[in-house]
């Protein structure tokens, strides 16, 4: 059986530890000078070399000599995810007194520790503390939230950064051309883009697909991954930068790529990395602004419980206003605004003091109000959501009932659940009278704005996304 590529390649000294300069650094200084530390741990995201500098520190420290299939008896791998109960550390106390068999220190690598169970903890601080000189303790983990202050505190801790696209792309290179694969450019980036800063994942990735081909390119990793390629999605970004756009294009396009298997995810983050990489190189032809808060809002995308629709919506949101505006609301013909219909002079008479009339009572009703100000800024604090959805809508206050007009139908049925309207009230009573009321409309002019929405997800009501 062959091996699998990662483990073929991986590093055997700290010299061949990649994208983790200033760790290895200061490992191999502590070595020359000898001034090993009782503890170390070692944080950061999976595969960029925690549990290999671990196993060459050990060794190094020991002047063991290193492989992959290597194993000393002085040297001892605990797995926490399968040995977190207090059983095995207390086991483990009690064996740390024995000296080494071979070497100058008996080490102690315990991978995933942040798995220990709290009473595992508190059985391993005191050792940790105060271990014997000749034991040395390396933890390592994925979640460092997870592990007590008093476990870090008694470390020297290291955290390990996400290895760069460049740097992924050089290794897997380099590993391509020793394996005598026939890989592109742009093939290997796609597969250094695809690992997220894990240099394993990208080796197995590159692993995976040569096993299949012999000659890969682009297309090939695309396929492979089901990611739509950079290429593909600047014709989506085209079209948001267009001056006269219209909805039924960009649905078309954004379609054909999900109906191809292109997750809405991926193609929210490949959409964002074609976007960020033209506003860096000032060739997007997009006010900055709303560039930037178009990235904000397809970072929602990956967490809305309906991708799809989540994605279509932020990005129509985003076309032309002029185009929004002609498509909502069409402006009335020529021949239409030429007739002219006289009314009676007492009709105008009247017409004019109803609208006066009106116009007074609206801006009783609508001047601004502090307590309501007061209100947003309480719900901005503790509850981001409602704050949101309210902070759109428009508020009239009259004596004690406050009525919200929300543009949207799913804006109202969402502050209508029950949980949300008592959070609502319980933070209106605090500004004003206990016995106010709320009342939830919805705008009915904006009925032709719904419908145009309508027609692009499909006849079913609009959820909220």
């Amino acid at each position: 059986m062959g091996q699998v590529l990662y483990r073929k390649y991986r590093s055997k000294n700290l010299s061949e530890v990649l994208g983790q300069t200033a760790i290895t650094t200061a490992l191999n200084n502590a070595i020359k000078t000898n001034r090993i530390a009782h503890a170390y741990l070692f944080t950061g995201p999976r595969g960029v070399g925690k549990t290999s500098t671990a196993r060459i520190l050990a060794h190094e420290v020991n002047n063991f000599p290193y492989s992959d299939d290597s194993s000393h008896i002085d040297i001892i791998e605990i797995d926490a995810a399968s040995n977190r109960r207090i059983d095995e550390i207390r086991e483990l106390r009690e064996k740390v007194y024995i000296t080494p068999s071979a070497g100058k220190y008996k080490v102690y690598i315990i991978d995933e520790v942040h798995m220990l169970t709290k009473e595992a903890f508190n059985a391993l601080l005191k050792t940790l503390e105060e271990p014997p000189e000749h034991v040395i303790f390396i933890l390592a983990t994925t979640d460092v939230h997870k592990l007590p202050d008093t476990i870090i505190s008694r470390t020297q801790r290291y955290s390990f950064k996400p290895i760069s696209v460049e740097d992924i792309s050089a290794h897997l290179k380099d590993i391509s051309k020793k394996e005598k694969f026939k890989i592109s450019d742009e093939a290997i980036k796609l597969l250094a883009e695809k690992g997220q800063g894990s240099f394993r994942d990208s080796i197995s990735l590159l692993d995976q697909i040569s096993s299949s081909k012999s000659e890969i390119d682009e297309e090939d990793v695309v396929t492979f991954l089901g990611i739509p390629s950079t290429r593909t999605v600047a014709e989506i970004v085209t079209v948001l930068e267009e001056s006269s756009v219209n909805y039924k294009e960009l649905n078309e396009k954004l379609t054909t790529l999900i109906d191809q298997g292109f997750s809405p995810s991926d193609l929210a983050n490949t959409i964002m990395e074609v976007i960020r990489t033209k506003l860096i190189n000032s060739e997007l032809k997009m006010n900055e602004s709303k560039a930037i808060n178009l990235l904000n809002q397809l970072l929602d995308v990956q967490s809305s419980v309906d991708p799809k629709n989540k994605l279509l919506l932020v990005l129509i949101s985003n076309l032309d206003n002029t185009e929004t505006k002609s498509i909502i609301r069409p402006e009335p013909s020529k021949k239409i605004k030429e007739i002219k219909i006289e009314q009676p002079k007492i009709l105008k008479e009247i017409t004019k003091k109803q609208t006066e009339q009106t116009i007074k009572e609206n801006i009783e009703v609508l001047k601004p109000s502090g307590e309501w100000n007061e209100v947003l800024n309480d719900l901005k604090k503790t509850q981001n959501t409602i704050y949101a959805i309210v902070k759109s809508a428009k508020e009239e206050i009259t004596d004690n009932l406050i009525t919200l007009t929300f543009d949207y139908p799913f804006h109202q049925r969402r502050m209508n659940e029950s949980k949300n309207k008592g959070i609502l009230l319980n933070t209106v009573s605090k500004h004003f009278d206990k016995n106010v009321k709320l009342e939830l409309l919805v705008d009915t002019n904006k009925k032709n704005n719904i419908s145009t929405v309508n027609q692009l997800f499909g006849e079913a009501e609009i959820e909220e996304l």
